[in-house]
Order: structure tokens, then sequence, then C-alpha cells
């Protein structure tokens, strides 16, 4: 079973379509084939984007709590600690880092590949959707 970190982006697109990589990705997920790994901070990250664009997503202030808490069944938890920030391009994206390489985690998904330039440093590798569910056919 593949571990992931996955990005904001990535569950709002799944979220918001239904016709692309990111949907299937959330559809691995609730199957059981992929992991994510969140922290706390991850998770109000996701909280703050749905309920922020949840007349875009056409959900409730209950749909969007049912799927964090289902968000939450199906990951691991990671604790991290902020020890060493800031690291990348954009400070809002060093918490998705720190998950990662906290929790040893070599992939994080996202649609945002220039926000995650240098990550190879640590061991990890930053995968738009498609490319996560090409490797894991």
């Amino acid at each position: 079973m593949k571990r992931i970190i996955m990005d904001t982006n990535v569950l709002f697109s799944g979220l918001y379509s239904s016709s692309g990589a990111s949907h299937q990705l959330l559809r691995r997920i609730d199957a059981g084939e992929i992991t994510p790994v969140i922290s706390t901070t991850l998770l109000f990250e996701y909280e703050d984007v749905l309920k922020r664009k949840q007349k875009e997503l056409g959900i409730s202030d209950n749909e969007v709590n049912v799927i964090l808490d289902n968000i939450c069944a199906l990951s691991e938890f990671q604790k991290i600690y902020f020890l060493w920030r800031p690291y990348l391009k954009d400070p809002k994206d060093d918490h998705v880092l720190e998950v990662a390489v906290a929790s040893k985690t070599q992939i994080i998904v996202t649609h945002n590949m220039k926000d995650f330039k240098g990550v190879d440093k640590f061991g990890i590798t930053a995968l738009r959707p498609g490319k996560i569910l090409e490797a894991i056919q």
C-alpha cells in the first residue's frame, strides 16, 4: 500500500470534479489502496479550504465535516514540530513537507509542482495525481 501526503489542491480538485485523476485518487484512498498521512495542521488547512469553497463545491457544513471525518479515519496521523522552517518558496507549504519528512513518506501529491521544488533533498518526490495513479497500477 502506498503512503502519500495529499496537498489541499488535490483534495479540492477531487471533490470539485469526478472526471479527473484527483477524484480517482480519492476513490483509491477510500478503497484502502492508498493511505494519506496527515497532521493536525494539514487537517485544519483541508477544513479551511473546504469551508471557504463549499459553495463552489456544492456541499454543506455537515458534508464538509463528514469528508474530514472520513479523511481522518482513512489516514495515518503524524505529529510535526515545525523544526526547520522556512524551506519552500511558499512558507504555507512547509508544513506539508514537514509531514512527509517526519513520517518518512516519500510522495507528496500536488498540482503545484513548482511549490515543492527541492523536496528531493529530503528523499521526497512531488507528483501530480495522474502520475501517482500510473505508478500504482
